[in-house]
Parts: structure tokens; sequence; C-alpha cells
């Protein structure tokens, strides 16, 4: 059994891919911070992949664009929840250590993703990041799975 005291959230990361899981994640961050009278903070970040072929510091405006869309959407979320989110946009290799390496430079107490309902060869898939966050979180990590029919 776990203890009350244990699932008080103080910083909160949420990672943002431009899907319709996002709003549904974001809105129980805030919901989570209400819970504790807006004690926490709610990091969200989007990473925009970055190909080996090129360096790490190229600029691609079109994805630079559509993170930037993305995350005024989520802000926009959370101020109609009246709940501030920070909001960061970062370009690397590869999402799922970024995401790691995030959640250790903030000092996270929570990783929450949300993830939409997909298939591969006709099964249910969490694809590559989940499983890669899910094994090398420092920190509770929260699903918020959109079920098909919310979509």
């Amino acid at each position: 059994m776990v203890d009350k005291d244990e699932l008080e959230f103080i910083k909160i990361l949420v990672p943002v891919a431009g899907t319709t899981a996002d709003e549904g994640a974001i809105e129980l961050a805030c919901r989570l911070c209400k819970s504790k009278n807006n004690r926490c903070e709610i990091f969200a970040v989007h990473v925009i992949p970055v190909e080996r072929s090129l360096p790490l510091d190229a600029e691609d405006t079109s994805k630079i664009d559509a993170a930037e869309n993305i995350l005024n959407n989520i802000e926009s979320i959370g101020q109609k929840q009246g709940c501030p989110i920070e909001t960061e946009m970062l370009q690397a290799r590869d999402i799922g250590s970024t995401i790691i390496d995030e959640a250790k430079k903030r000092g996270v107490d929570l990783i929450l993703m949300g993830v939409s309902y997909k298939q591969h060869f006709g099964q249910f898939c969490l694809g590559d990041v989940i499983p890669y966050v899910l094994e090398n979180a420092p920190c509770r990590v929260l699903i918020d799975h959109q079920l098909q029919s919310e979509l």
C-alpha cells in the first residue's frame, strides 16, 4: 500500500508532443497541483528530434514553429485551468534520454506522460519513448492513457 505522503508532487514534468493526449495530461497535472493548493510547479517540454546527419543546433523553422504552437497551446490550457505552466523547447538526438535529463535537472517528483491509442501491426503500442522513460526515470512516472473513444 502506498503512503499518502509519498504521493505529494511538488514538481511535475509533462513532455508534450503535439498529440491529442497532451491536453488530458496537462489537465491532469493541473488537477494534481490544485489538490495541493497550487503549491507545485508544472514544466511542459517539447523535444524536437534532430537527425544524426545534422548538427545538434540545426534550425528547422517549420519544426520550431510547430513546437512554439504546441507550447503556446499548453500554456493556454494551463491558463484556462488557473494553473501556470513553464514551457521549454529542446532539440536533441534522443527524446527519451532528453526527458530523463530534464527530469534530473529540474529535480521533479513526477513525470506525467499522455499517450493516445495507437496500433503497430494491429497491436497497442507505446512506442520507444515511454518504455525508455519508465525504465530510466529518477522519479515516479504516471501514464495518462487516452481511450480510443475520447479521440
